[in-house]
């Protein structure tokens, strides 16, 4: 099996907007030697290490603890999009084998259309011409400006993380399933099963909460286009890493060997070019 989406993080190393002392158990280091028993646990060989600051800086830490853990298959790091030092700083992160693509807390930006700047178009532009991929960090009021990005950028490989974060604990699904339809008429759009317990009620969330938004990705995506993600150690406000395992497993028990390995390990191999 291969986590698509993970994290690591030091709260007093690098500047994470989203982060506070209210978060509770977020609030500390999370780094390999905490994530690698439970893999080892619950039978997951490989990682993606995916950003959590918007920072070059850490993107270089986070390729040096690729270089320092094999379970780090890839790394989804950051560079700044609408900067003119873009192009230095992909040729230094594209020098390390596992930087495998970029992503951006977009849900951190004051403006919804942030994706759609020109400037940002530019910049993802030169992520497809180096063969990289995006990863979408976005909700529902970002969906809408998805199609314009893969209209410039055709040639992107997009990874939407946490299917948009749907309203689950608010049992709402018609405004997000409407405005993620669209999106997912383009091939080049993958979509992540993470972060979904979170946006559950953490305290009494069932897997069955769940499923009525798994099984409308799984609708609108396929098989082909979807993989499994922790999203530890947020998942930890709601559920330990092996729930959280276990509940898209429960979810996906009906579908046949072949799909359910290309979610739980396939798909990400192919999207991130994982060795």
């Amino acid at each position: 099996m291969i986590d698509s989406h993970q994290h690591f993080w030091q709260v007093s190393r690098f500047a994470y907007p989203w982060m506070s002392s209210d978060l509770g158990v977020l609030y500390r280091d999370y780094l390999p030697d905490d994530l690698a028993p439970i893999l080892q646990q619950n039978g997951v060989k490989q990682t993606v290490l995916v950003q959590a600051s918007n920072s070059v800086a850490e993107s270089r830490w986070l390729l040096d603890l690729g270089d320092a853990n094999s379970f780090i298959a890839g790394v989804v790091g950051w560079v700044d999009l609408m900067s003119g030092e873009i192009d230095a700083q992909l040729d230094e992160l594209c020098a390390h084998p596992k930087f495998k693509g970029v992503r951006h807390l977009v849900e951190s930006e004051p403006h919804d259309d942030w994706l759609v700047q020109p400037a940002v178009l530019a910049g993802l532009r030169k992520l497809s011409e180096r063969g990289l991929s995006y990863d979408l960090l976005v909700h529902t009021r970002h969906l809408q400006y998805v199609p314009q990005v893969v209209e410039h950028c055709p040639e992107l490989r997009l990874v939407i993380d946490h299917l948009a974060k749907p309203p689950i604990a608010r049992n709402e699904i018609k405004e997000w399933s409407e405005a993620l339809k669209p999106v997912a008429r383009y091939s080049n759009i993958h979509c992540k099963l993470s972060g979904l317990v979170t946006e559950a009620n953490w305290s009494s969330w069932q897997a069955n909460d769940l499923r009525p938004y798994v099984e409308h990705g799984l609708e609108l995506f396929g098989s082909d286009r979807m993989m499994f993600g922790s999203d530890y150690p947020v998942c930890l406000l709601a559920a330990k890493y092996d729930r959280v395992l276990l509940s898209f497993q429960e979810l996906l028990k009906e579908l046949g060997d072949s799909d359910r390995n290309k979610i739980f390990s396939q798909n990400a191999a192919r999207f991130y070019r994982l060795n």
